[in-house]
Order: structure tokens, then C-alpha cells, then sequence
């Protein structure tokens, strides 16, 4: 039997004699029903909606000029990486302090080896990634197959790769890198086809991300009505819709006025979709769900709990790993001092973007979402020349907002 939402939406009063009042009346409810179901799901998302508002008009639109909105990519594209790793290991009930340190250190290998011994920046691409992939496997045996809680063995290895990291630059900043490590960082998609306004591959990418999003969020939700699950209603859906399509069109043709979509923007997108795939819909992301919401009960069900944290754990060295090359790449330099509080930044954008502390909850997306609400934080404050002292307490107080306003929502479910 069904449980679509609108089931359980008291019936709209008699319409007037135009009908219009009750018909907005009926959209309204539908609207705050939907809300109420999908508090969580959408309420960052509305928050970011707002922050962008507010600060675009305090700003005098300066927010949302097309090389601000460049620049907000480019600069926090690092910290979206490491907070789409950094919800995994929140989901499955663990922490990891040492993304920072690890960032600055694949940073300084980095250059170790492109600068010092002029090794193909590919090839050290490459053996940079088996670097972050193996302190990730070195920690996740700790914790899985040791027992060693991940607060102690993270926070052993935010010292161990933060002093590796003086050992190998010498206290000193290593740098330039090759141009095509640069590209990574600071570069663009190339200009192709007439003459126009906008950069035309980035229209054509939007226009793909428009039709890949309407199609994902149709086939979602009917799958979700084949299995009995609770759904938006109808014109709630297609409010949706619509709002996720101008979102990205807007985007689209701020990045497409200036110099296109930046390279980095583009393996975000990869992570996105891909570790949003796994997460949904893959066995390995249900586990990852599974020992962070009940460990007992996913050891009866089967579930290999240590190998999965192991693995999720070696993806975290993984993508601090991704993220080290792109500050590098960003700053052109390897610095001893790279990644201080990336940690940090990443852990508060999972939490803001959804992320329990008890584990078990969260999305890729939230993630993404949370990582923006701060990126547009930071670049509003700085464009108000906000000191950075105020910088930090309003981060704080978001932090505390989004962590108190989730233990509200538990109570009030559980109530």
C-alpha cells in the first residue's frame, strides 16, 4: 500500500470562486509537509540558499560575479574533497584527524619529486595517490584489526605526517611545479567551437549535469514508489525540479561568462557522482551505513565490519592524498605549513551537511553542501572585510547550529 506523503496531508478547505487562494493555501501545506518529512535532507540546502542571498545583497552582488564564483571553486575545491572522504569515515562511526597533516605531506613528496628530481609530474601523480593510499591502509589496520580507537590512531598520525612533512622541505617552501601538475589546480577548460559570449564546452557540460540530474531524480523516485517508500508529492517534486535545474543553470552561465569551468571542478564532479553511486547504491555503501548506524547488528547480518572500515580508511589516505596535489598544484609550492585545520574544515562540513555524530547518517552531497555553506562563509566574510577573528566565531556558531539542530530533529523524531 502506498505511503506517499500526500496521504497524510489534511484535505485542502473548498475552493473560492477563482480557486487561486486555496490553490497557493494547498501548495503551501504540501510544501511544509514535504519539509517536515525531509528536514534534514533539505534544510542545509535551504541554508545555503539563504547565506548566498544574504551575502550577494550585502555584498552588492559582488558575491555572485562571475570571477568570484570561479574563485570560490578554485578555493575550496581541497576541502569538498577531503569532506566527501571525511563523511564516509563519519558515517561508519570513526573520525580522522590527520587529513591536514597528510595533505601537507603528499604536498611536500610531491615536490620532492617533481622539483627536486624532476620526475614526470604524472608518473608522481600516480605515486603520490600509493603514498596517501598506503597511510590510509597503515591506519585503517590500526583501528579495524587492532582496535585502537580512530581519535588516537588519527590523531598519532596529525603528528607523524606533519613532522615528515618538515623533514622532507627543510622547513622551507618547494616550488614551482610542472605546468601540467598547475593545470590541475588553477586551470580551465580550453576554448572550443565559434565565437560567442560564454564558453561554449561549459554550456554544453551544464546542459549535461541539467539532463543527468532531472533523470536521476525521476528514477529515484520511482523506485522509491516501487518499493512503498514515502515521496514527495507531485507539485512538491516538480518545485524541486525546478529549483535543482536553475541552481545549475545559473552556475552554468557564471562560469561560461568568465573562463569556463575550471579542471578541478570536473574531478569533483567524478567524486560526486561516483562516491554518490556507491553510497546508494552499491553493497559496499550499504555496509559503510550499516556498522555506523548498528555495528551489532551488522556483524549478525554478515557484514565483514573490519574490512570495510580498512577500506574506508585507505579511501580517506586516498583523497587527502587528491586533495595534497591540489593545494600544491593551487599555491605552486609546497609549504611546511600547508593544510593546518583542513581537518578541521572537513569534519565541520560533514556535520553541517548532515552527518551524525552517533554515525549511520549522511550523503556525499551533504557533504558537498556543507563544504559550500562554509566556502561562501569565508568568501562573504572576506569580501565585508570581516577580521578573522570574527571569521572563526561565526564558523563556530555554524557548527553549532548544524550539530544542535540535528540532535533537536532526533528528539523530535524519537519523540
Amino acid at each position: 500500500m502506498s505511503t506517499d506523503v500526500t496521504d497524510k496531508i489534511p484535505a485542502a478547505a473548498p475552493p473560492g470562486k477563482d480557486g487561486s487562494a486555496d490553490t497557493g493555501e494547498n501548495l503551501l501545506r504540501l510544501m511544509l509537509a514535504g519539509l517536515r518529512q525531509n528536514m534534514r535532507q533539505y534544510g542545509m540546502l535551504l541554508a545555503l540558499g539563504l547565506i548566498v542571498v544574504l551575502f550577494a545583497v550585502w555584498t552588492d552582488g559582488q558575491l555572485l560575479l562571475p570571477r568570484n564564483v570561479s574563485n570560490l571553486v578554485l578555493q575550496n575545491s581541497y576541502i569538498l574533497i577531503l569532506a566527501i572522504g571525511m563523511m564516509l569515515v563519519i558515517i561508519a562511526g570513526h573520525i580522522d584527524l590527520s587529513v591536514g597533516s597528510l595533505t601537507a605531506f603528499v604536498g611536500s613528496f610531491a615536490a620532492v619529486l617533481m622539483v627536486e628530481h624532476r620526475m614526470a609530474w604524472p608518473l608522481a601523480l600516480l605515486l603520490c595517490l600509493a603514498v596517501g593510499a598506503v597511510a590510509g591502509s597503515v591506519q585503517g589496520f590500526l583501528i579495524a584489526y587492532l582496535g585502537i580507537p580512530s581519535f588516537i590512531v588519527t590523531l598519532a598520525g596529525m603528528l607523524l605526517f606533519r613532522g615528515l612533512t618538515e623533514i622532507l622541505l627543510k622547513g622551507q617552501t618547494l616550488g614551482p611545479f610542472p605546468d601540467g601538475l598547475q593545470e590541475m589546480g588553477n586551470g580551465f577548460l580550453p576554448e572550443v567551437g565559434p565565437t560567442t559570449n560564454y564558453h561554449n564546452i561549459t554550456l554544453l557540460l551544464g546542459l549535461a549535469v541539467i539532463v543527468f540530474v532531472v533523470l536521476q531524480e525521476i528514477r529515484d523516485r520511482k523506485r522509491q514508489q516501487e518499493f512503498t517508500l514515502d515521496v514527495l508529492p507531485a507539485k512538491l517534486f516538480l518545485l524541486k525540479l525546478v529549483a535543482l535545474v536553475s541552481a545549475v543553470l545559473t552556475v552554468t552561465m557564471l562560469l561560461a561568462s568568465y573562463k569556463g569551468a575550471p579542471i578541478v571542478l570536473l574531478i569533483l564532479g567524478a567524486l560526486v557522482v561516483g562516491y554518490g553511486y556507491v553510497m546508494r547504491n552499491a553493497v559496499f555503501g550499504r555496509h559503510i551505513y550499516a556498522i555506523g548506524g548498528n555495528l551489532p547488528a551488522a556483524k549478525l547480518s554478515g557484514v565483514k565490519d573490519k574490512k570495510v572500515t580498512f577500506y574506508v580508511f585507505l579511501n580517506m589516505g586516498m583523497l587527502a592524498a587528491l586533495a595534497g596535489l591540489v593545494v600544491a598544484a593551487r599555491l605552486n609550492a609546497a609549504s611546511p605549513k600547508a593544510g593546518l585545520n583542513f581537518e578541521l574544515e572537513a569534519i565541520a562540513s560533514s556535520f553541517i551537511g548532515g552527518a551524525s555524530m552517533s554515525g549511520g547518517v549522511g550523503t556525499v552531497l551533504g557533504a558537498i553542501i556543507g563544504g559550500l555553506v562554509l566556502g561562501v562563509l569565508n568568501n562573504g566574510m572576506n569580501l565585508l572585510s570581516v577580521g578573522t577573528d570574527w571569521q572563526q566565531v561565526i564558523k563556530g556558531l555554524a557548527l553549532l547550529a548544524a550539530v544542535g539542530f540535528d540532535v533537536w530533529n532526533k528528539r523530535k523524531v524519537g519523540s
